[in-house]
């Protein structure tokens, strides 16, 4: 398990803790169980920089600060894969075509479209997330996001006979969505004690609505692909992350 975590956090972060984990392709699709708890980590670095800067760095710079974090830690892993997405899934093509367009290593009009449109919109959620919410929102960002790829991963078919996701399609099981939704209830109820019920219940509010975005975002791209595939996974990361934020917003207005 300390080998499927390891892989999990290196493939998806940029944080290196041993050199090479010693994993085969079981461990790796195994350690799909592990990726909310990844996020978890990732979003605990990120919330540490909304404190240490809170009152005295500007508004418009610390935002950018975050956007940028964010995509130093990651990587621009999922970035990569919802412009791959966008350019196979909006170019109305046959199936097999679009499939071809998302290995493509060049991206088209419609990839830079939507990662345009994604920083614009995660920018400008975090700029106007109320300072009491930023630090729980980025961390449930991260993790929720993360808990609708294992979601999107376990309940969609793969589209590809072979491909980096196909272990994670092959090897997830059960058992990774059960320590997923258990890291997702130490999340809630660590929210509740940290931060009160009003945070955990918005985490709860944005949980759910992540985990149906993911499942109508995948039935959508298999009703049009008959599968997902590891850009796919991405690209529903990204735009759930999307979903958490604007859930966490939202419920500041609310109130």
């Amino acid at each position: 398990m300390i080998n499927e975590f390891l892989t999990a956090l290196q493939f998806l972060t940029r944080i290196r803790l041993v050199r090479e984990p010693a994993c085969d392709e079981q461990s790796f699709g195994r350690s799909v169980a592990f990726f909310p708890l990844v996020g978890v980590i990732a979003g605990s670095i990120l919330a540490l920089v909304v404190v240490a800067t809170g009152g005295w760095l500007p508004a418009t710079i610390r935002s950018t600060l975050i956007v940028s974090l964010w995509i130093f830690i990651t990587g621009g892993l999922h970035c990569d894969g919802l412009m791959d997405t966008a350019d196979g899934a909006l170019s109305g093509r046959s199936p097999e075509r679009m499939l071809e367009i998302m290995k493509d290593s060049r991206v088209g009009a419609f990839g830079v479209v939507a990662m345009i449109l994604l920083v614009l919109w995660k920018w400008s959620l975090i700029h106007d997330m109320p300072d009491s919410l930023l630090a729980p929102a980025l961390i449930a960002m991260m993790c929720f996001g993360r808990f609708g790829m294992v979601l999107a991963i376990l309940r969609f078919p793969y589209a590809r006979a072979e491909g980096m996701g196909k272990a994670f399609s092959l090897y997830a099981g059960r058992r990774s969505l059960l320590i997923a939704i258990v890291t997702v209830g130490i999340v809630l109820a660590a929210f509740l004690k940290i931060f009160g019920p009003m945070v955990a219940g918005s985490a709860l509010a944005a949980v759910v609505a992540a985990s149906l975005f993911s499942l109508l975002f995948g039935g959508w791209l298999t009703g049009k692909l008959g599968g997902l595939t590891g850009d796919m996974y991405g690209a529903a990361t990204e735009l759930t992350e999307v979903v958490v934020l604007l859930f966490f917003v939202l419920s500041a207005y609310v109130r």
